[in-house]
């Protein structure tokens, strides 16, 4: 089953993705307080629920979507956790670390598809990070990587859109992760749809219809469940949380001359299973929507 946020009845709601139908189902804060409980739901709406008059079916096109992630939620990322991406920046010629590198971001700087991100004034562009995003289901402290990888209601794609001169401004990275509209989330894919990410998702990237990030999800060099259950150690993780997993080689900033993205730029994150996430890139003006 996917699921997407939309504005409904004056909030946001979780609602089943059916076609190009939606059903709504909850508000977002509720969804989340029983994930397991209205996905149960969502898989019992009869067979015709796109034609059947007494279901609640919208048109995706008439409505507006929004990240499916409460405001308390917490969205970790994952730094250079594939190895060729490693490789290709901070760990060339060092050791893998022992630890994941792990950085915030905020809720509102996420975003959904076909919502046009703004280049922040005084950037060159912004880079790209295509990755999957892990959805936590249930309540989760100091747990091993077999409860870890239990807790996961789902996957979505999601772009890590980076602003590169705010990031390296210090030795933090903070500011350059957290740019307006800057995160996208596809549709959440359940985990039983989505697939097992050890067994290898193909991970692609393209800008403008050309490809500059093809990887596996094989090639990670932490797993979900090791991530999770290490970030568990520390803080709670509550349903509705994110973990953004990392992105494969082929980020812009690497290359020569470096190439980032520009105002009328298209780039598409496309992972097996998960569907295809289309970003536009607008200028600074765009930011008035924030």
């Amino acid at each position: 089953m996917q699921y997407i946020g939309i504005n409904h009845d004056g909030g946001s709601w979780a609602a089943a993705l059916l076609g190009q139908r939606v059903v709504p189902l909850a508000p977002v804060p509720d969804f989340w307080a029983d994930a397991v409980g209205w996905q149960e739901k969502a898989l019992s709406l009869p067979a015709d629920a796109l034609t059947n008059d007494s279901v609640d079916a919208l048109e995706r096109a008439d409505v507006t979507e929004v990240p499916l992630v409460p405001a308390s939620a917490r969205v970790i990322c994952v730094g250079l956790n594939y190895k060729a991406h490693a490789a290709e920046g901070s760990y060339k010629d060092q050791e893998l670390p022992p630890y994941p590198t792990l950085f915030g971001r905020w809720t509102a700087s996420l975003s959904v598809g076909n919502v046009p991100v703004p280049v922040p004034a005084g950037e060159d562009g912004l880079d790209w990070e295509g990755e999957v995003a892990a959805y936590i289901g249930q309540r989760l402290e100091s747990a091993d990587e077999a409860a870890a990888a239990d807790s996961v209601f789902g996957y979505s794609t999601f772009n890590d859109l980076t602003a590169r001169r705010a990031q390296k401004l210090t030795s933090q990275w903070t500011l350059g992760k957290n740019g307006d509209f800057s995160g996208p989330l596809g549709p959440l894919v359940s985990r039983d749809e989505a697939g097992d990410l050890r067994e290898g998702l193909q991970v692609r990237t393209r800008v403008n219809g050309t490809e500059v990030q093809n990887g596996n999800t094989r090639d990670m060099i932490f797993s979900v469940p090791a991530i999770i259950a290490l970030i568990s150690q520390t803080l709670t993780l509550h349903p509705g949380d994110i973990i953004a997993t990392g992105t494969p080689e082929g980020v812009g900033y690497v290359r020569t001359p470096p190439w980032l993205l520009q105002p009328g730029d298209t780039v598409e994150v496309e992972i097996d299973t998960l569907g295809t996430l289309i970003t536009p890139v607008g200028g600074p003006a765009l930011r008035a929507r924030a």
